[in-house]
């Protein structure tokens, strides 16, 4: 019997009984449902390289071509994470289509070029490694947080290398500054020496997709091989002197976890670039947004204006300098990330410009007119 014959004679539960540990589920099953009838395979994507891609499928995990599924759009081509019809059978074998992504995890691009990078595709939980073995950059943190809030994944930030901070006060004080900066996020030191912390986060991503993101030396690898209780994932010494390591993971691989749920990992990030995160950027400074609803001016840029709940927050204490300048920093970057693609938010930026720049001329030409006054009496 070939590929396809089988294909179209297996049931729905044994497609299912067969990727359920993947993430398969019911409406996996439904969006699949026309490809079926067609005799495609469905299959999770585990890595892409090259043109090409492994994915699991109820036959086994197959190797298939991509270039049908080359769109212009560089956040719609195949990706870790993915779920696709694949050709049951033939030599080469093609990905026909993807489904529907339920959610979407993307930055932009290090290069000059106004485009975006899809980092993983269906996760459920995103997983933000911070290392503890250098100093906490609540700024990295809080741009980590907005891309993991704007994918729809829900965040998780793990503190790794716990055991090189003996001391449980100050080791405390590290988890409630990052906790400050992460408004509904859970934020757990882990060990994978010591074990500690490990118990709760096995729990968390036993259900769903999770993907392991971070900078190198964040020790991801490390942390990848201890959830997966095997060493899967190649490990490289970081370097004492700041804390950084090469990129041990070169590509995203999804792997399935012994307790359950599957994981995605991925290479060290260098750069965090936004890519229209604005709903995610909100989310991380939820209490800024907050504050803004109460201020006096609907279009309140919380600099000068009177009646600035923000700026009046920064005033009495209960908010910090540091929160509002990363607030309007990744603001400002994600708003200039999407003017490169959207010709209405250029207008408005350059409207913007040159209404700050008209007063600013009239803020000179009047402080001019008050010292000419001055002089003349």
């Amino acid at each position: 019997m070939s590929f396809s014959s089988l294909v179209r004679s297996s049931s729905s539960s044994s497609l299912s009984h067969a990727l359920a540990p993947y993430g398969w589920d019911e409406g996996w099953e439904a969006a699949f449902a026309p490809y079926a009838e067609q005799g495609l395979l469905p299959g999770r994507v585990l890595r892409v390289d090259r043109g090409q891609c492994d994915l699991i499928t109820p036959i086994g995990t197959v190797r298939a071509d991509t270039e049908f599924v080359v769109p212009r759009d560089p956040l719609k081509v195949v990706c870790t994470g993915d779920w696709a019809a694949v050709d049951a059978d033939g030599d080469p074998r093609y990905v026909r289509t993807l489904l529907p992504r339920r959610t979407a995890f993307a930055r932009s691009t290090s290069s000059k070029r106004s485009e975006g990078q899809i980092l993983a595709a269906n996760v459920d939980h995103a997983i933000i490694t911070v290392s503890l073995a250098v100093e906490l950059d609540l700024g990295r943190v809080e741009r980590f947080l907005a891309l993991a809030w704007e994918s729809g994944a829900q965040p998780l930030v793990v503190l790794s290398k716990a055991d090189l901070v003996p001391d449980p006060v100050g080791l405390s004080y590290l988890v409630e500054d990052v906790e400050s900066v992460a408004p509904g996020v859970q934020v757990i030191p882990v060990s994978s020496a010591t074990g500690e912390g490990l118990d709760v986060l096995r729990a968390l991503v036993a259900g769903g997709t999770s993907v392991l993101l971070g900078a190198s030396g964040a020790g991801k690898s490390t942390l990848a091989n201890t959830l997966l209780g095997e060493d899967v994932m190649t490990v490289q010494a970081a370097r004492d002197v700041d804390g950084k390591g090469r990129h041990t993971t070169t590509t995203r691989n999804l792997l399935v976890l012994p307790g359950g749920g599957v994981l995605i990992d991925t290479p060290g990030l260098r750069g965090v670039g936004l890519w229209d995160a604005e709903t995610g950027v909100g989310q991380v400074f939820s209490e800024i947004e907050a504050l803004a609803e109460e201020c006096r001016f609907h279009d309140c840029a919380h600099e000068a204006e009177p009646g600035c709940a923000v700026t009046g927050a920064v005033d009495d204490g209960t908010l910090s300098v540091r929160r509002l300048e990363s607030y309007r920093k990744l603001l400002r970057e994600n708003q200039r990330i999407v003017a490169k693609t959207d010709a209405r938010v250029r207008a408005e930026m350059l409207k913007d410009w040159k209404r700050k720049g008209a007063e600013g001329r009239a803020a000179m030409e009047a402080k001019r007119g008050t010292g000419h006054r001055h002089e003349g009496r």
